[in-house]
């Protein structure tokens, strides 16, 4: 019998002023397929439904579709929620849901058996779930007078493993009271030591805690986690797993094959751990050169990838005007998006790193306004817009000097 591990789904994500429901809507037909194709039997959602706690009502149509059409393949779906996610958005309809073979958590509960949730088959259960959402500092203690920055890491780190040893000792105790010998499956929403980040992992785990030792998470037979959007496992362990977002959130997760993890359970353990990748609906490409070395990308990405959304990084050394304008113009009449352009700093023109000795005497003003706006994520309008503005805030700033210094010498003469 099998399960899914997804996570990082995002729904209603904004990307760059570009709307990504076209291919969360190709991702759950897939997803769809696969449950016939391998025959799954249930589906758990470690975190982050949805992009923003006021997801779009597109978004909500879709998640709301898609636990209709598990429940009619019998598919169970355990939805968790995550740090992107509203308690109340998720809680206003899980009691609804609950009739539809969902079951959705979203703190931890004062009971603890009422974070497990009993995978089954046919009415034969063959796993069970002891499910752990993104944990908010709120959730697990109260804040003491004089704590330093360091106590209260240290106390929310211990509050969290007390937590995971807490649920899994609960999770036993239900096997052995119902007589039951099956695998247990621990769930997270939360940064681990060592685990490989992207930079669209917009948030840092809880307060001041970055990562949580993955030797405090209890000898689980499988544990899904959520919040990192690269797949992965920790630490060298097979069964203690990111699933990663099934769609690229970020360019610096392009050329990265996106998954959902497929494990089996046979005889009260997991047998069998597989990773399913999923197809790319949307090509997201990086082009990075000089601006011949990108006219000569740009053709041949518009024939393999047509259609592809674009991250342009100029290496000039010399400051380029326009390069918003620039750019348009080589893509003038290709299948292409470009969503972003950035220029590559150099050791020469940095004004932020800390080996530069450079002042910003030695700078021109053009200089330095392409380092600070190469420190901005914008869209090729956005850039383009404030290049222009630049352009006429420098010509009405230099037109009336430029007559000042003309006429200057003809007041020195005379005096």
């Amino acid at each position: 019998m099998r399960f899914l591990h997804t996570s990082d789904w995002h729904l209603g994500q904004n990307f760059m002023g570009k709307s990504r429901l076209p291919e969360h809507r190709a991702f759950f037909a897939w997803l769809l397929e696969q449950v016939k194709q391998h025959e799954i039997s249930a589906i758990i959602v470690a975190g982050d439904v949805f992009d923003t706690g006021t997801p779009p009502s597109y978004a909500r149509e879709l998640y709301n579709q898609l636990v209709i059409d598990l429940h009619q393949l019998d598919c169970q779906l355990i939805v968790l929620a995550g740090n992107h996610d509203s308690v109340a958005v998720l809680n206003e309809s899980k009691n609804l849901l609950a009739q539809l073979s969902t079951r959705v958590i979203t703190q931890p509960a004062d009971e603890l058996t009422q974070q497990l949730v009993l995978l089954s088959r046919q009415q034969q259960p063959f796993a069970l779930v002891a499910a752990i959402p993104f944990l908010r500092p709120r959730d697990m203690l109260l804040s003491q007078a004089g704590e330093s920055s360091v106590e209260k890491k240290q106390a929310l780190q211990q509050a969290i493993a007390a937590h995971y040893q807490q649920l899994f000792a609960a999770a036993q105790a239900f096997l052995a009271e119902q007589r039951l010998q099956l695998p247990i499956i621990l769930t997270g929403h939360l940064t681990t030591l060592g685990a490989s980040l992207s930079e669209s992992v917009r948030d840092i785990y809880v307060g001041n805690l970055k990562a949580f030792p993955s030797d405090a998470f209890p000898p689980a037979d499988y544990i899904a986690l959520g919040h990192i959007h690269r797949p992965q496992q920790v630490a060298g362990q097979a069964h203690v797993r990111y699933s990663g977002s099934p769609i690229p959130l970020s360019f610096d997760e392009v050329g990265r094959d996106k998954q959902v993890v497929l494990v089996e359970c046979a005889k009260e353990q997991v047998v069998a751990i597989e990773e399913l990748t999923v197809p790319l609906f949307q090509p997201l490409v990086r082009i990075v050169g000089d601006l011949s070395a990108i006219e000569q990308q740009l053709q041949q990405v518009a024939i393999d990838r047509p259609g592809a959304w674009l991250e342009i990084e100029v290496q000039h050394e010399a400051y380029l005007t326009s390069l918003a304008q620039r750019i348009d113009t080589l893509c003038e009449g290709l299948p292409l998006e470009v969503l972003r352009i950035k220029r590559q700093r150099s050791a020469a023109t940095s004004l932020t790193s800390e080996d530069s000795q450079t002042s910003l005497a030695e700078l021109t003003v053009e200089q330095v306004f392409a380092q600070r706006l190469a420190e901005e994520q914008l869209t090729s309008a956005q850039q383009q817009q404030l290049e222009q503005l630049h352009q006429q805030v420098l010509t009405q700033l230099l037109d009336p000097l430029a007559e000042a210094s003309v006429s200057s010498p003809d007041k020195s003469e005379s005096v």
